[in-house]
């Protein structure tokens, strides 16, 4: 069996280690077909990008005077060598500039600025071949001082056009640029508030690369976001912009139904097709339906060491998801209810721009929803302009692995905002068999949360057993998972000279239904006989509450005789 590329992103160690490849090459056809002088590809994170740019440096560099390699070898057998001599016969033929900015995530401009700088040395050292040509004498001390890390930050800031001008002087031919995960610095800009300085340096960098460049055949960049044309892009009218709602370039980033069905059949995993889609499926760009390569090649792997392996939330463990609590944090009433509607498999409709900016993600919720969107968090269900001739899509969680994400990150938030809630009225209330008190506190608490469970019964189970888990000096024991036949929540006093209760919830589909599923809870209480336990450990003040819930609201009836006196 052929080992998997986890972590590996470099095409020719991919090819040259025999892991198992899914060919894209034909992105290489379609790109030289389009004949944009500027590719953006925005995908989000971990759906090839970066494997993608370095097939593409694979097959136009001409390597002889950079490591030796015949690329003829990487590419045999690949779905491009049939594509025909007008594009075989460009394998090999152009000086290439590789930049990526994947490193550049840091806390300052200047610690950030560091880590492209070096790219950048690095990238005139792969080159330094060039200072033997007899043409580029008047260049070599600009080359060298960039080389060597001691240029200024204007000379870098122009570092990507002066080496595509020198590889153009030495080769005879026009260089190709290609600039990966170019929005990684804006991000991080943003979210360290150095976003201005990083943004001037970037659409200086850039724009001296990609605008009126007379050594430029063409380039590719690729990101996460699109960042609007006045921020970075100012002036750069050859630019094809290629996001998740275009319909080009839609099947290379990602792995479509039949890769993945063949991946399944040559590693004989064929029997968990289903739970495979159900996890890591559902991705829509333009109108191709993809997988997330990331997840598919874990779960891919895990299954072949294990077959009982369970599903796991790959994507969620490669980023803070920082994106999804901001939506939780900065919700109103009117996002938290979008946010139930997404929990439970609906679907919410949203204005859509592409022209966002990092620094205006926070100014309103509606700016939040777009970037879910583009950075695939989000899946469109249906398109539409409205009346203002503003483009409207129907969104959904794609999958159950984002569908944990969401989960995780509500229940993150709801724990911290209990940490901050005086809830000793409640307890209290609780504790004395005050039943409307304890019903009003509840109902305040369940307004400001959000559903987060695939059944309504559940949600409601984990934020009761939430909602308890500060009562000091009691023990909160949730028994809904383990299936034991016992009650769904007890607390008990840490002795056992204190009170215990018991708690029993049922879901309401109508509020006319609520207080005759409180009775319903309560019988179960006393037919399955929940109180025996407690009484087998001493305890003889147990309290007995049946507890209903509609949607945001509940009703608390408590046993007419809990307390043994």
């Amino acid at each position: 069996m052929k080992p998997l590329p986890i972590g590996v992103s470099f095409f020719d160690t991919v090819i040259e280690q025999g892991y198992y490849y899914v060919d894209k090459t034909l992105l290489i056809k379609e790109m030289l077909d389009k004949k944009a002088a500027v590719n953006l590809f925005t995908r989000p994170r971990r759906f090839g990008k970066t494997l993608n740019m370095r097939m593409l440096q694979c097959f136009f560099e001409d390597t002889a005077e950079t490591t030796g390699k015949d690329a003829v070898l990487w590419f045999n057998n690949l779905k491009i060598m049939s594509a025909g001599d007008s594009y075989t016969s460009l394998l090999g033929q152009y000086p290439v500039v590789f930049l990526t900015f994947k490193d550049s995530r840091q806390t300052s401009f200047e610690s950030a600025y560091a880590v492209i700088k070096d790219n950048i040395a690095d990238e005139f050292k792969r080159h330094n071949y060039v200072l033997k040509n007899e043409h580029l004498t008047a260049e070599k001390e600009h080359y060298e001082r960039i080389m060597q890390g001691i240029a200024t930050q204007h000379e870098y800031s122009q570092g990507i056009k002066f080496l595509s001008k020198c590889l153009s002087i030495h080769h005879g031919k026009k260089a190709i640029i290609l600039i990966d995960e170019y929005d990684v610095p804006l991000e991080a800009s943003w979210a360290n508030q150095y976003y201005n300085d990083m943004v001037d340096f970037i659409r200086t960098l850039l724009g001296m690369a990609l605008k009126d460049n007379p050594f430029l055949e063409f380039a590719a960049i690729t990101g996460c976001l699109r960042i609007s044309k006045e921020s970075i892009f100012t002036g750069l009218n050859n630019l094809g912009v290629n996001s998740i709602r275009g319909s080009d370039y839609t099947e290379y980033f990602g792995f479509t139904q039949e890769e993945v069905t063949e991946i399944l059949g040559f590693y004989r995993l064929e029997s968990h097709a289903d739970m495979i889609k159900d996890w890591y499926d559902g991705y829509l760009f333009g109108n191709c339906e993809v997988y997330n390569p990331w997840s598919l090649i874990n779960i891919v792997k895990d299954l072949c060491s294990d077959k009982n392996r369970l599903p796991e939330p790959y994507w969620a463990n490669t980023s803070s998801n920082s994106i999804v609590r901001m939506l939780i944090d900065k919700s109103d009433d009117a996002a938290r209810a979008d946010l139930d509607t997404l929990i439970a498999g609906g679907t919410i409709k949203k204005t859509i721009h592409e022209d966002i900016t990092y620094d205006e993600v926070e100014k309103n919720i509606d700016n939040i929803w777009n970037f879910l969107f583009f950075t695939g968090y989000l899946k469109k269900t249906s398109e539409y302009a409205d009346s203002q001739d503003n483009i409207v899509l129907g969104l959904t969680i794609p999958n159950k692995e984002l569908f944990c994400i969401y989960r995780n990150k509500i229940q993150e938030w709801f724990r911290e905002t209990i940490e901050q809630q005086d809830l000793s009225s409640l307890y209290t209330a609780i504790l004395e068999g005050n039943t409307q008190t304890f019903e009003d506190e509840l109902s305040a608490l369940l307004l400001n949360s959000i559903s987060f469970y695939d059944s309504r019964e559940n949600f409601y189970h984990g934020f009761v057993t939430g909602v308890l888990a500060k009562a000091k000096g009691y023990l909160v024991r949730s028994n809904r998972e383990s299936g034991n036949g016992r009650s769904d929540i007890f607390m008990k006093n840490v002795s056992a000279k204190g009170k215990a209760v018991i708690f029993e919830l049922k879901a309401a589909t109508t509020m006319q239904e609520l207080s005759a599923k409180c009775d319903e809870a309560l019988r179960q209480i006393e037919e399955k006989k929940y109180i025996h336990e407690l009484e087998q450990e001493g305890y003889q003040h147990i309290l007995k509450y049946g507890i209903a819930f509609c949607r945001k609201d509940c009703m608390v009836k408590i046993a007419d005789s809990t307390i043994k006196e």
